[in-house]
């Protein structure tokens, strides 16, 4: 399975913070944002991935995340000319992705639980059809809304509704079988002029194929698309690692723990942060 993360957008809900700098390079607590949903694809058990940027940013990324190798994944880089929705990621990954299955998270979202790598490795298993979550919040209308029946199985998706049929939203993670490349590309522009996940997400409902698995109450999702919720992640990041003494997101500890880098590696890395917290975790782990 490859992985693609969306990080292209400007941003502009939160200027003037990015407009010298992209959404997905703003920190979170002690980290980028975009190393959050990267975190995600590599719980997920999946080391090819390729992080879709603004024009002219690939270099500022590359500077960051480089090629990967420090943590045990390969990651490459595209181009979002213009922003034309959520499913245009899959466009541009088709060569990336090829006959393969595929991974996409947005670049600005968080997901954090106990059990979180387990629900994600499952998740990736599914090499037939597709598979969302579903996630409780208080107002939903800003989102894609799942309604389900009463067996709990999704019977319809609406994209910003104004009467939501329920409180659960599919948040920015999205596991598809190749047969999403078809469905990407025969996607008609919506009134607002982008192609739209929901779309895909209702053809796999169409085809009776699409899996929303409900997160409990123990799992942790924010996104950090604007200047409140850019710091309530950040708090919420803070509250987790002093509560649990483990990071969140940190990309050389979860490299570590699936057996892609050394000690060693991870070690050296942590001297040559030695100056920080963090590096200070990498050189006990």
């Amino acid at each position: 399975m490859k992985g693609i993360v969306l990080a292209a957008g400007k941003g502009t809900r939160l200027y003037p913070m990015t407009k010298p700098v992209c959404k997905p390079l703003l920190p979170v607590y002690d980290k980028p944002l975009i190393y959050y949903p990267i975190a995600i694809l590599m719980q997920a058990g999946i080391k090819d991935i390729m992080v879709i940027v603004p024009p002219k940013e690939v270099p500022t990324f590359e500077a960051l995340l480089g090629d990967g190798s420090q943590f045990g994944v390969h990651i490459s880089y595209a181009v979002q000319p213009v922003a034309r929705g959520i499913a245009d990621a899959l466009i541009i990954g088709s060569d990336f992705v090829g006959n393969d299955r595929v991974c996409l998270v947005l670049g600005d979202n968080i997901f954090y639980a106990p059990t979180l790598s387990e629900t994600l490795k499952k998740a990736a298993a599914n090499d037939h059809g597709a598979t969302v979550f579903g996630y409780w919040v208080e107002d939903p209308r800003p989102f894609g809304v799942v309604e389900f029946d009463k067996d709990g199985k999704a019977i319809s998706i609406e994209e910003k509704p104004r009467f939501p049929k329920s409180n659960y939203i599919i948040p920015g993670l999205y596991f598809y079988d190749h047969q999403v490349m078809d469905i990407a590309k025969n996607l008609k522009p919506s009134a607002r002029g982008e192609l739209e996940i929901t779309d895909v997400n209702l053809e796999y409902l169409r085809r009776c194929q699409l899996q929303v698995v409900p997160l409990e109450k123990n799992f942790t999702w924010l996104d950090a698309g604007s200047a409140d919720s850019l710091l309530t992640a950040s708090q919420t990041i803070r509250d987790i690692q002093n509560r649990t003494g483990r990071y969140v997101g940190c990309l050389e500890e979860l490299a570590l723990h699936e057996g892609w880098v050394t000690e060693e590696q991870v070690h050296k890395i942590g001297e040559e942060l030695d100056m920080t917290l963090y590096g200070k975790y990498l050189q006990c782990l």
